[in-house]
C-alpha cells in the first residue's frame, strides 16, 4: 500500500459495492445472533464466533452442534464438508491476490461467497490501489456480519420470540445471489452449470453427501468451459490482474 490517501480512496470505491452485501449480512447476521441467543448463549458469543470463525452457513449449523453437544471430530468433519468449496475459491484467487502486500493473510481468511463474488465480478478502478481495494471489501463485509450478529444477540436477550425458520435466511441469500447471476449474461453459464451439477450429485449421492462431489464436479465443468467463459468475459483472465 503506497500511502494513506490510497487507503482512503480505496474505501470510497469499495464501500458502494458492498452495500448489497451489507443489506444481506445485517439481516443474516441478525438471524444468527438471534438463533444463538435462543439456545442460551450471550450475544458476546455471537460476536466472538463472527470474528474468529466468520463461517456464514457453518455458524448457523454450529448453533445446533453446540446445543446438541457434538464432538470436535463431528464438528471438524462437518466444517470441512460445508467449506470445502473454499479450496476451489482459493485456487481461482491466486492471481488476483498476488502482490496485495501485508493484508494478503486477512484476504485469504475473509474470503466468503459474497466477497468472492464482488472481487471477481468487478474491475478495480485504475487509480485505486488493488490491495487496499480488496482489503476494504473484505473488511467491510465482515464488519457487517459482526454487527448483525451482535444486534441479533442483543435483540434476542431483550425480546423473546419464536425463532423457527430463522436458519432459512442463509438459503435465501444463496437464492438471491443465484438470481442475480442469472440476470447477468456473462454469469449465466457458471450459475446454470452449478445448478445442474449440484442437482445431478444430489440425485446420486443424496442430501447428506452431495456437497463435496458437487464442488469437484462444478470445478471440472468450469475448467472445461474456461475457453468459452474467457471469450464471453472479453478475454480477461485472473492472470491479467496478477
Amino acid at each position: 500500500m503506497k500511502n494513506k490517501s490510497d487507503f482512503g480512496k480505496a474505501f470510497f470505491q469499495a464501500f458502494p459495492r458492498t452495500i448489497p452485501v451489507m443489506a444481506g449480512y445485517l439481516v443474516l447476521g441478525f438471524g444468527f445472533g438471534l438463533l444463538l441467543q435462543s439456545k442460551g448463549y450471550n450475544f458476546l458469543w455471537a460476536v466472538l464466533m463472527s470474528v474468529a470463525i466468520y463461517g456464514g452457513s457453518m455458524q448457523f449449523i454450529a448453533v445446533d452442534l453446540l446445543s446438541n453437544g457434538a464432538s470436535f471430530l463431528a464438528a471438524g468433519i462437518m466444517t470441512l464438508m460445508i467449506h470445502a468449496r473454499h479450496l476451489f475459491y482459493g485456487l481461482s484467487m491466486i492471481g488476483k491476490y498476488r502482490g496485495t502486500g501485508k493484508g494478503k493473510p486477512y484476504l485469504i481468511y475473509g474470503l466468503t461467497d459474497e466477497t468472492y463474488s464482488l472481487v471477481c465480478t468487478g474491475d478495480v478502478p485504475e487509480d485505486v490501489n488493488r490491495g487496499a481495494y480488496y482489503l476494504w471489501i473484505t473488511l467491510l463485509n465482515q464488519c457487517y456480519w459482526v454487527a448483525g450478529s451482535a444486534l441479533g444477540g442483543i435483540f434476542g436477550q431483550i425480546v423473546k420470540i419464536n425463532t423457527t425458520g430463522v436458519d432459512y435466511a442463509m438459503t435465501a441469500l444463496f437464492i438471491v445471489i443465484l438470481t442475480e447471476n442469472l440476470l447477468k449474461k456473462e454469469s449465466r453459464i457458471p450459475a446454470l452449470a452449478g445448478v445442474f451439477v449440484s442437482f445431478v450429485c444430489l440425485l446420486i449421492f443424496g442430501a447428506e453427501k452431495f456437497l463435496i462431489p458437487s464442488m469437484l464436479g462444478i470445478s471440472f465443468v468450469l475448467m472445461l468451459l474456461r475457453p468459452v467463459l474467457y471469450k464471453e468475459g472479453g478475454g480477461e483472465s485472473y492472470e491479467h490482474n496478477a
